[in-house]
């Protein structure tokens, strides 16, 4: 039976209740005493600018952790309180690039080359009998796939390959939960939420489970993606 990849955690986000000291430093003390450890602050949230009271409050950076500007106008933040955050359009931007990578491998690579075996197969015959397949044949015995080479020469992920053959529907929905959540959340009350493996249909089950918590934090929750050094 095929074992699960090791997680791999890159970004972390972080929930504090509402009146509960927020900023990036606290959210790395979090970060580090549930997962050991370090890291800094990531601007993966648009802001959000309400109409008309948005032309002025475009420009300041309150109720916002290491927010970025450009032209002078406060765009994107590392996190802050939850109703400055667009999520939506975090979201949003986050599936239409998605799309657009998986309509590039659908014309310059489905529609060319043969279907290829995703990843995990190789992984399974690996882990069968690890003594005739080592780890590094069955890596070469993907990559070595024309449907995998083609991937790889258009700068797209072949170890997503089975997301790509679920359809765009399923990639892009993927990452617009990553984009709000990365790969594991801490939540107001200090428990750890991760994928119980880094299989795809893992991370969707974490993914959905940690959405739904978000969307149940109050709007003047404060949130905190830390990106692990």
């Amino acid at each position: 039976m095929p074992h699960p990849r090791p997680l791999t955690i890159l970004v972390v986000t972080v929930c504090f209740a509402p009146g509960e000291h927020a900023d990036w430093f606290a959210a790395s003390e979090k970060v580090n005493d549930l997962l050991h450890a370090n890291g800094t602050p990531a601007r993966r949230y648009h802001v959000r600018h309400r109409p008309l009271l948005g032309w002025l409050t475009r420009w300041f950076a309150y109720c916002l952790l290491d927010a970025a500007r450009r032209f002078g106008a406060v765009t994107r933040a590392a996190g802050g309180r939850k109703s400055r955050l667009d999520l939506t359009g975090t979201a949003a931007k986050a599936a239409q690039d998605a799309a657009q990578r998986w309509r590039a491998w659908n014309t310059h690579v489905a529609a060319i080359t043969k279907p290829a075996r995703p990843w995990e197969h190789y992984l399974a015959q690996h882990h069968a009998d690890p003594t005739k397949v080592s780890l590094a044949e069955a890596r070469r015995r993907f990559e070595q796939q024309p449907h995998v080479l083609a991937m790889l020469a258009h700068t797209l992920d072949p170890y997503e390959l089975s997301v790509y053959q679920a359809g765009e529907a399923t990639y892009a929905a993927l990452y617009w939960r990553k984009a709000l959540i990365g790969d594991a959340l801490i939540t107001t009350d200090g428990q750890l939420l991760l994928p119980a493996s880094d299989s795809i249909a893992d991370r969707f089950r974490f993914l959905n489970a940690a959405c739904t918590y978000l969307r149940s934090l109050r709007s003047n929750a404060r949130l905190c993606a830390i990106a692990i050094a």
